[in-house]
């Protein structure tokens, strides 16, 4: 079974995600953002072997900690898709502007629609969901109907879409043809702030429910 870990870092408060098979202990460590040893704490402290980074999309408080993250574990980077790959670049210069000490990411594959991510015995399912950046991926468990969003969907609201590369459209079109298709009985875990389910926004979420979207 998969299960989770989610640790708020940097002053973005940013949800990382230690997601882990617990039959192997093997883990991947997604959106590393920063407070790396608040991440190797929780895997060590939980006898989590890490296997992988995975991003989300390449803003400086999901992906500004990757880089040094993987050479500290000799583990590899997988994702976003490469589309994001002008932010990837910047963020060291990014990290400067914002006081965040950061390192330019090169991932050593990138991820697109249709990928899958092997953790252990466990299968995360890739989507691309572009509009917060053009090149957002999310993760998917079937076995435990639980998403990884980034920054497309939070509880109550959506990624911003005013950031270089953001489309208000593409963000709306993201959720309503990649997102609601997985079903409504989902749990999804957000950048930022409190964990949510699928079912819960199409019913309350002003900017992407049901009844704005105008579905059945």
């Amino acid at each position: 079974m998969l299960k989770t870990f989610i640790q708020p870092v940097t002053p973005f408060q940013q949800n990382s995600s230690l997601v882990y098979c617990e039959e192997s202990k093997k883990c991947a460590i997604v959106d590393p953002g920063g407070d790396i040893e608040l991440l190797l704490n929780i895997a060590k402290d939980n006898n989590l072997i890490p296997d992988k980074v995975l991003l989300t999309h390449g803003h400086i408080d999901h992906a500004g900690g990757a880089t040094e993250l993987s050479q500290i574990l000799n583990i590899e980077i997988h994702g976003p898709h490469i589309a994001d790959k002008f932010l990837l670049d910047e963020l060291q210069k990014q990290g400067e502007m914002f006081g965040l000490p950061s390192k330019n990411c090169i991932p050593d594959k990138w991820l697109d629609e249709g990928n899958i991510v092997e953790i252990g015995n466990e299968i995360l399912e890739v989507y691309l969901c572009p509009g917060h950046t053009p090149g957002h991926i999310i993760f998917f468990n079937k076995k435990t109907n639980l998403a990884l969003v980034g920054d497309v969907l939070f509880s109550g609201s959506i990624g911003r879409t005013d950031l270089p590369g953001g489309n208000f459209d593409d963000l709306i079109n993201s959720v309503k043809n990649k997102l609601w298709p997985l079903g409504k009985n989902i749990n999804f875990i957000p950048g930022h702030g409190p964990v949510s389910t699928f079912d819960a926004e199409r019913a309350s979420n002003p900017f992407v429910s049901d009844r704005v979207l105008g579905l059945g």
